[in-house]
């Protein structure tokens, strides 16, 4: 209930006069959206800014452009669920470039903790949507970890809207994963061999190209699109088409 409403009272404030620039500069996803779609994302975005915590790490500057930056990139997300996805994160790491774990040698550029922490390099988080098109979005693939995980498991099967979307759920995400397993080519034009690791993995390369190449996830893999639309609601890639077709009569 406490929750409940203190998100009333966020929602009731204004937005930062400064958040829309920000956005405009760095977000290429917030310029297409409007009406009452751009009304929620600013419901959700002041709310997923305040309650979490922004640290940052490594010599990192944390900035309002940071914030508001990863938070767009995680409500982006949910903009046809809700915020209790996001209910067990607490908090996001940002590192300004590349890192490591202590002890360890590998590189990394984001990754999803169990314990409701997301760590994520600012230049990759740029870079991601810089090119909203190439399927490869670090803090996108970060956050649908965090949806995946809203369950209590990292396993490529985030909270479905009823019981009834399981079975198809799991039976599509399978045959997808396993195909990409073996390479097969028609996954390989859509997702990221990242994608072959683990299930968990899957979800999270799938949803990078849900957003990023829809035309081409629902020309070549159909039923994964479906799935997807399923989830998380929208159609990008009718917005694509549409998108596309208005650049052409320019």
């Amino acid at each position: 209930m406490f929750r409940k409403w203190r998100r009333k009272k966020l929602v009731r404030r204004p937005v930062p006069e400064h958040w829309p620039a920000i956005l405009e500069k760095r977000v290429p996803f917030y310029r297409r959206l409007s009406g009452e779609l751009r009304d929620r994302f600013f419901e959700y975005l002041k709310i997923f800014e305040a309650e979490k915590y922004f640290t940052a790490a490594g010599g990192m500057e944390m900035t309002d452009e940071v914030r508001v930056v990863i938070s767009a990139c995680a409500v982006r997300l949910i903009l046809n669920l809700d915020m209790s996805y996001y209910d067990r994160l607490t908090e996001i790491i940002v590192y300004p470039s590349e890192y490591t774990r202590p002890n360890e040698t590998g590189v990394l550029l984001g990754e999803a903790s169990p314990w409701g922490t997301v760590v994520l390099s600012w230049p990759a988080v740029l870079h991601g949507l810089a090119d909203p098109r190439d399927g490869h979005a670090t803090a996108m693939h970060e956050f649908a970890h965090v949806l995946d995980r809203a369950d209590g498991v990292f396993d490529g099967t985030p909270n479905l809207r009823s019981r009834a979307d399981y079975r198809p759920w799991v039976e599509v995400m399978s045959s997808h994963y396993v195909a990409l397993r073996k390479r097969r080519r028609m996954e390989r034009k859509v997702l990221r061999m990242y994608g072959a690791t683990n299930e968990a993995e899957f979800f999270a390369v799938a949803t990078e190209s849900y957003y990023e190449k829809p035309r081409q996830m629902k020309k070549h893999l159909p039923d994964l699109y479906e799935e997807m639309q399923e989830f998380y609601g929208g159609d990008p890639a009718a917005d694509a088409e549409a998108r596309s077709q208005s650049v052409s009569q320019k």
